[in-house]
Parts: C-alpha cells; structure tokens; sequence
C-alpha cells in the first residue's frame, strides 16, 4: 500500500531488506523511509520485526539483502559506532548511564573538552550540557548526579548526548512504557522542538494513542513483512489495528458470558499502615473483577499482601471459606492463589533461565520424586503450557530473555496457570505488549473465568479494565473509593473514584 511521501530525499531509508537468524525470517523485503522534520512512527506486533529493523538502522545488524541509504546514497554500518558517526542514535525505553558521574559528564564521556596539559574542562562541559537542555526546553542541572534521575530525566540525557554528536535521526524505542501522564507530555514536547530543528525521529510504541498524536506517517511490519507506509490522517485505530493484526479493535476484549458461581477470595478490613486502608472485597468463581485506580493508589501492594508477599497490619484473607496465614507465599499457592506480578523481568521471571525451566518454577512438588526433579515431567509440563498460550520460541531450552515481551508475558501465565489455581490475581497483565498479544490475554482470561476460575485483574488501561471487568474496584490513595458494576462502568465513574471525587461527594452527602 503506497501514499504520496514528500518530495524529498529521506535523510535514511531502507530498501528491500530481508534479515534470518537461521531458519527464522526477521524482515522480509522491508522499506522505510524517514524525511527530516516528520516523526515516523512503526507499528507492529511484537514479534513482527521492529527490535530487528532497529537494530539495522543502528548499525547492530547487517542486512542480508537490500539497501541502506543515508541522504539517498547506500552505506554499510558495520557496528553501532559507524551509525552514531553518520547522525543515527538510539533511545532506549530503559536508559544506561553511569550513575556516579554527572549529568554533564555522562553526556560527553570520552569527549570531554580539554585544557591545557590535557585537563577536562570542566565549565566548557557544564556550558555544552547546558545549551543542549536549553535547545530541547528542558531545565535540567548539568551538576545534577545521574544516579536518582527518574527514567524521563534519564532519557532526556540521552537525547542531549545524541545531540551533541549530531545526530540527526532519533530513533526512540518505547520511550512511554515507564512515564507518567506529565513525563510523556514533556517527552512529546522535546520530540516537537526536534522536528521544528530538523531532525527525523522514528518512534515506537505499543500506545495507539501515543502513535496518532505525535507522528505524521506509520510503517506497520505483520511477521517481518512490509503491510504498509501511510500517512496517519488516512487512518484511525481500528484501522491501525487491522494492518497490524489482520483483525478490528472490537476483537480485542472478548469477554465471555459466564456463570457467577461462590465467593473464591475474601478479603476483609486489610490495612499496612501508610499504604492501604480498610480494604474489603470478594472476588467469586467465575468473576473477573478489575482493580483500577491512578498510580500509586495502592492496588499492587493489596494484591501483594494477599498473596503474601508483604505484611499487613490488620485485616484477614479467605480463600474458599478458609483463613488464609498471612506472610507465606507457599500457603497462598498451596490455598490455590496465583500471582502474575507487574514487572515479569524482575519479578515474574528468571532471565537467563530457559523457557522449560521458567515455567517448571512454580511445579516442583508435580514433578519432582524424592527431592530430584524430574526433567521428562518438567517438560512435559512446559510443552503442555507453551502449546496452550501459544509461546512462540526456537526450543524450550532457549534462554526466555531472548523472547519478545508478549512471549515473556506467556511463560509468566504459563508458570502460574500450571499450579491450576483457584484465584488468579494478575497485575497488568498486557503492560508492553501488543495488541495482538493483548487480545489473546484477554481471551485467556475471559476462557478462565468460564472454567471457575476468580480473576482478580490489576490495570492502569481504562480500556481493558472497562472491556473485561464484570465488577471494578476503585482506589484512590490506599483506600477503596467505588464499587460498580460492569452495566455502570464508564471512564468519567472510575476516573471520578479514582480522583477521590466520588468517596469526597459521598462524605458531603
């Protein structure tokens, strides 16, 4: 699918390039274009190609076939430096500065300007820093230690280091995913003022929304293939979606009609002093309940205390009409509660562990005789799993950090649904993923509740909360503020509880 593009040389491009690792075909037959001026963005499932055709454009990899062009003319990057010396820099969504040195010193590490006898200039470098924030908008302090910079400020630096070399294409991968509403505004700021200066920025994000209100034209990547370039005023997210999953939006919450069956979880008057409050619900059989509030409201710290990951102070916790001892994970698994946590690299998984092994985490008792695991079982149960969510990797034994975030996000589910639960609490279940990926989450956990399971499902993403929740629960700064039903549930009744508007009126009246 073509549009006109502006007549103009792009200031990178790629023609025709296909990439294999082995038997896997990362890009096949990819073009892209970036003009000076435009944010570009690139859409696509995980897995689709994009981390493949970054790395192309940043020097990791070399293409197999096909063409890169800087201003027109073929070049061959050899390595990331070549990239950065041509104008090419990429933002990480996790940045890596050197905590111990400072703002301005991270920035020209190296590079430092220099007095006599060979001296760092230590004032030519604040000043340098400093014009650099100056032309993004931004008030940083040069002196400023990295080491406490929150992610935005931290990528913030990382732009400004790649002003300093120059460069003239940014490429900005998930840039959003750790940021709050202020930070992205701020962020979209700073990307603004580099398009009125001339740069081209190609931008990367799993937010829709993100993508239509800072770009002008989208490539979109299904399974390593070119579906289209276009310019996003001719289209809208259901469109957007469909080049990127061959499916609409509306496919993407498909929430079962399912019958209620008795209270799985109770929770009664749970308090951990300076975190959370008097906190009652039930989640029964059957149920999917949505927990929903504004960052910080205390949701993730409620889910972790039932399961027992935290204390509490007051409060108690039944699974199926019996008491549940507080502070003891194993008796939370052994009740039949399962726990998907809301960072699956830090929490949910062992990163330089294999897939098999990751999932085999949560069943040693299953698989294990005499105190000795048994590897036959232990793969069976992986296989089992990983066909059931349909993970897609290379072999069990490959290391889960080498799989996309979506899978990732699999082996997590696979590793707690193994344990067969009777309550599944899962903590931002789709944070990261694509809507691809998302949709079949969803469709897993609609499928669960069918089969009994009590879902208790933790999410800042109003849509999905709205999409999936037969009941939402609502905090706002440690306590519960609204109850409502899913016939009731819009995103003005959430939002007004999760403000704190609704439990203010309700104390007026």
């Amino acid at each position: 699918m073509t549009h006109p593009e502006p007549e103009t040389t792009p200031v990178l491009a790629l023609e025709g390039v296909s990439k294999a690792f082995g038997a896997v075909r990362a890009l096949r037959d990819v073009s892209l274009r970036l003009y000076a001026g435009e944010a570009h963005a690139l859409a696509g499932e995980n897995g689709a190609g994009k981390s493949t055709l970054i790395k192309t454009l940043a020097g990791v990899h070399r293409p197999d076939t096909g063409t890169v062009l800087l201003d027109g003319k073929p070049v061959d990057f050899h390595s990331p430096a070549d990239a950065r010396d041509a104008g090419i820099a990429v933002i990480y969504q996790e940045p890596t500065l050197f905590p111990d040195l400072s703002v301005a010193e991270n920035i020209f590490i190296g590079r430092q300007p220099r007095r006599s006898l060979g001296r760092v200039d230590h004032r030519a470098v604040r000043k340098a820093a400093a014009d650099l924030f100056a032309r993004l908008g931004v008030a940083l302090d040069p002196d400023q230690p990295a080491r406490g910079l929150s992610i935005a400020d931290q990528q913030l630096v990382e732009i400004a280091k790649a002003l300093s070399f120059d460069a003239r294409v940014l490429i900005m991968d998930e840039p959003t995913a750790a940021l709050t509403g202020s930070e992205v505004a701020r962020l979209f700021g700073v990307v603004r003022t580099l398009r009125e200066q001339g740069s081209a920025v190609l931008f990367i994000s799993h937010r829709l929304e993100e993508i239509f209100e800072l770009c002008q034209r989208v490539t979109t990547l299904r399974d390593g293939a070119w579906i289209a370039s276009e310019p996003l005023s001719d289209l809208d997210e259901d469109g957007l979606v469909r080049r990127m999953v061959g499916r609409d939006l509306e496919e993407l919450y498909p929430k079962q009609v399912t019958e209620i069956g008795e209270v799985a979880l109770s929770v009664r008057r749970l308090t951990r002093e300076g975190v959370f409050t008097d906190v009652s619900f039930d989640v029964r059989r059957g149920e999917i309940v949505g927990l929903a509030g504004l960052v910080g409201a205390g949701r993730s710290e409620v889910a972790r205390a039932v399961f027992g990951v935290d204390r509490f102070d007051a409060g108690e916790i039944e699974v199926l009409g019996r008491a549940l001892p507080p502070g003891a994970p194993s008796l939370a698994m052994a009740a039949g509660i399962a726990l998907v946590p809301e960072d699956r690299r830090a929490q949910g998984l062992v990163m330089d562990m294999s897939i098999e092994r990751n999932i085999g985490l949560t069943g040693f008792a299953a698989t294990s005789r005499a105190g000795l695991m048994s590897r036959r079982s232990e793969r069976s149960r992986a296989v089992d799993w990983a066909t059931r969510l349909q993970v897609k990797y290379a072999r069990l034994a490959d290391v889960v950090g080498t799989l996309s975030g979506g899978n990732q996000q699999k082996v997590v589910l696979a590793k707690w649904l193994a344990t067969a639960p009777q309550v599944l609490i899962v903590d931002e279940p789709t944070r990261g993923i694509d809507v691809g990926t998302k949709a079949e989450v969803h469709r897993l956990l609609s499928s669960l509740a069918a089969d009994g399971v009590a879902v208790l499902m933790i999410s800042s993403d109003l849509p999905e909360i709205l999409g999936m929740a037969d009941r939402v629960l609502v905090m706002h700064e440690g306590r519960l503020t609204a109850e409502i039903p899913r016939s009731q549930a819009t995103e003005e009744t959430v939002m007004a509880a999760a403000t704190g508007r609704t439990d203010r009126e309700r104390k007026a009246a």
